[in-house]
């Protein structure tokens, strides 16, 4: 049945993910929804569905959309999509662009952010596709290359999404747009260029009271892949005291697969760090793309770890032994001249 006039237009993107189907999340989103099917809005069991890559004659077994284009090309392939549930199902389905999140993780732009690169060059003929209950629907799409596109690796994803009505806690009905996805790697032929850089690197010492406990090193540092194709890698952290001297040294931590232009920001906190006045960090960074590893990426950073107790204790010693020299060296001087003193009087 139709929505009420008054029903919120309210939507939320729920992400799932479906391994079998290599399919994946996608992020929130506040964009008006496809119209629900009728079962679908009269009901309020989950919607069950699977989308993969397919052809004509049905799956082919890849996990994902996996191209090796020249600029200018176009090709045709298949998404299929099942219907695991017992209703009619319609879908919304269209390509969209991906990106690296913060926390390093590959998703697709909301839906109401429109697609400017693989995802706009993959055309489908409409895209709304009603799936009977129990069955698949494999939909031709159309990727074409621009003349103009820039050489490496391009990422993004052909989705089916399903707009629902929910009736929340408080009595508001809202659309929830429920998507999945199959991801699509396309790589541009043409030269190729990996390359990361460490942006920053940030230190944080918490100075202990007990210098001999040693205190915690926080280090912070950003990864940006300034390449053209996908990178991958792990880094380690060097801490070193006054001279190079050696005070600790991280585990390699694995890195996410970052996106041309992507970024991702690795976190240590190394432990009994002893404060010797001056301490750097250097970050090791070893990247590798699909098939070629980079040379290392080095940085460094310092901050300054005093020992305070020590300086303090050494400071009230200084000080002590000041005083007591300053008495010493007054007290002859201060002797003499009262002997001279009286010496004058006597005359």
């Amino acid at each position: 049945m139709p929505l009420p006039t008054a029903l919120s237009r309210a939507s939320v993107a729920l992400a799932a993910a479906l391994l079998t189907a290599a399919t994946l999340p996608a992020p929130a989103d506040a964009a008006p929804a496809p119209s629900p099917s009728v079962d679908a809005t009269d009901r309020t069991g989950a919607a069950r569905w699977a989308v993969q890559p397919s052809s004509a004659k049905g799956p082919t077994g890849r996990n994902y959309f996996i191209y090796d284009l020249a600029p200018g090309s176009t090709l045709t392939d298949h998404v299929g999509i099942t219907n695991l549930g017992d209703r009619p199902l319609t879908f919304d389905v269209y390509g969209t662009d991906a990106y690296t999140t913060a926390d390093g993780a590959f998703a697709l732009l909301p839906a109401d952010q429109p697609a400017t690169d693989v995802g706009s060059w993959i055309r489908f003929e409409r895209r709304a596709w009603t799936v009977p209950p129990g069955e698949r629907v494999d939909i031709p799409f159309r990727l074409a290359v621009p003349a103009d596109a820039t050489p490496g690796d391009h990422a993004g994803g052909v989705i089916g999404a399903v707009a629902r009505a929910r009736t929340t806690a408080d009595g508001q009905r809202v659309l929830v747009d429920q998507r999945l996805a199959a991801r699509v790697h396309l790589r541009v032929t043409g030269p190729v260029r990996p390359a990361v850089t460490v942006e920053s690197v940030d230190l944080s010492y918490d100075n202990p009271v007990d210098p001999f406990a040693g205190g915690d090193l926080v280090v912070r540092y950003r990864v940006r892949n300034t390449g053209n194709v996908r990178v991958t890698g792990s880094g380690t952290v060097r801490v070193a005291g006054p001279f190079g001297w050696e005070q600790a040294r991280t585990s390699p931590t694995d890195l996410p697969e970052l996106l041309p232009g992507g970024t991702f920001t690795v976190t240590e906190r190394i432990t009994g760090v002893p404060p010797l006045l001056r301490l750097t960090a250097e970050v090791d960074l070893a990247a590798t793309t699909t098939d070629t590893a980079l040379p290392p990426v080095l940085r460094s950073a310092g901050v300054w770890a005093p020992p305070w107790v020590p300086l303090a204790l050494l400071a009230v010693a200084g000080c002590w032994g000041g005083l007591r020299w300053w008495r010493r060296r007054r007290a002859p001087g201060d002797g003499g001249r009262a002997t001279v003193d009286a010496g004058r009087a006597t005359a």
